[in-house]
């Protein structure tokens, strides 16, 4: 059975996000709500903790930014992130507490939840990243089909998402090893370790190592 369910992946009281996600059942059904939830969640936000830098970005007192980051909103930075030397922020973004978004490191429509690493030349578009999960120096992912078709998530069932655009669903914890493509439609359970330079696609269940297409063996407790 795929455990592939909000209340499967993610630890919500680790994300600002928390009142849009409770709405839905799988988290890719989130993606197209992303943008009006940061429009209406940043009018309420306290100014004593957040700045208000452009149209519809807000951006923590305590955070990071670098000066040579672009910033596009709807954009929620939360406190204590850190937006690296040309981060580019495309729009519909949250980027968690303690979060990292590195070095030519590019987002879209996007949640990062608190403490997320995404630091060195990484593409997450269309994607929701959990707690503490890491993506490796050039891992990406890849959110249009090839054919353009809509993007059906494919485990132990099908589920027709709707999507055009879908990138990956990444469970709390989650690590994705060095130049690694995330494939559309990947759901990869938490506490789950992908090998460096694979190319995942479906559901990858939580407590895994995923070593290569057919081989993905159960982690073993120490």
């Amino acid at each position: 059975m795929d455990h592939i369910k909000i209340k499967d992946l993610y630890s919500l009281e680790e994300t600002i996000a928390a009142p849009l996600l409770e709405t839905v059942e799988y988290p890719w059904e989130a993606l197209p709500k992303i943008s009006a939830f940061i429009k209406e969640l940043g009018e309420s936000l306290s100014s004593d903790l957040y700045e208000k830098r452009g149209e519809d970005i807000w951006v923590a007192k305590s955070a990071k930014v670098a000066p040579t980051a672009s910033l596009n909103g709807p954009l929620i930075i939360d406190e204590d992130a850190e937006i690296r030397h040309c981060a580019f922020i495309r729009g519909n973004a949250i980027v968690g507490k303690g979060a990292v978004v590195g070095n030519s490191t590019e987002l879209k429509n996007v949640i990062l939840f608190n403490m997320v690493q995404v630091p060195h030349y990484n593409y997450v578009g269309d994607s929701i990243l959990g707690y503490k999960s890491h993506m490796g120096a050039g891992s990406i992912t890849s959110n249009v089909k090839s054919d353009k078709k809509l993007v059906v998530v494919k485990g132990d069932e099908k589920y027709e998402t709707g999507l055009k655009k879908f990138g990956a669903m990444l469970g709390d914890h989650v690590e994705v090893g060095c130049g690694s493509i995330l494939n559309p439609g990947t759901v990869i359970g938490k506490n789950s370790n992908i090998y460096p330079l694979s190319s995942v696609r479906g559901v990858v269940k939580e407590n895994s190592i995923y070593k290569k297409a057919g081989e993905v063996v159960e982690k073993i407790s120490d």
